[in-house]
């Protein structure tokens, strides 16, 4: 009788430090693919702001830290529709003549394809609860000449939201050792890049 008894509690046992080992090692594992799921969105987003941010760029001759001044420009700015033509003139075919023949909306040449994008989203970190989106723009000088710059940035702690809590300090603090950005972020304010950091 105790043989059977004790058989049986090292069964539970087993079965209990088999689920133990096999939750160790799956945790992380889906940690790393909701990470990744999440990053796909926060990414794109970024993405999204960057093409806004160039675009009101090449209208204004600067970057803009407001968002309410981004999405106005998106809903109501205009971009020239150019062709270019080979200057007749010209008996090297190198030069050529721009011809304007129209404008486009801002909103329909960078989202037109893109039948579920919410302009009024484009501030919010995704996975977050709508907490903004940091957003800067200013200028620095690179070798005397004044150059636009913008960054956009989102925390782990934002886009991450929900997830197991020690492993969201453990990837930031490991950034901030190395003096990383903790998140995903796109521009700098110290150098004239548009870049992500994932790239």
């Amino acid at each position: 009788m105790k043989s059977i008894i004790l058989k049986v509690v090292l069964f539970i046992v087993i079965i209990v430090l088999g689920y133990l080992v096999y939750d160790s090692i799956n945790k992380p594992l889906d940690f790393k693919k909701e990470r990744a799921r999440r990053e796909v969105e926060v990414i794109q987003r970024l993405k999204d702001i960057r093409n806004a941010q160039a675009f009101y760029k090449q209208a204004n001759n600067k970057y803009t830290a407001s968002f309410d001044t981004l999405i106005q420009f998106l809903r109501t700015g205009e971009i020239p529709v150019v062709k270019l033509i080979p200057d007749p003139n010209d008996t090297t075919f190198t030069k050529t003549i721009s011809d304007t023949l129209g404008y486009i909306k801002v909103m329909d040449s960078l989202f037109a394809r893109r039948p579920n994008f919410k302009l009024s989203t484009l501030q919010f970190a995704p996975f977050s609860g709508n907490e903004k989106i940091e957003m800067h723009a200013g200028q620095i000088d690179r070798g005397g000449v004044k150059v636009s710059v913008f960054e956009a940035k989102v925390p782990y702690s934002a886009y991450l939201k929900g997830m197991e809590e020690q492993r969201i300090l453990n990837i930031t603090a490991s950034q901030e050792d190395i003096d990383k950005y903790a998140g995903l972020k796109v521009g700098s304010m110290t150098e004239p890049s548009t870049d992500g950091n994932w790239e």
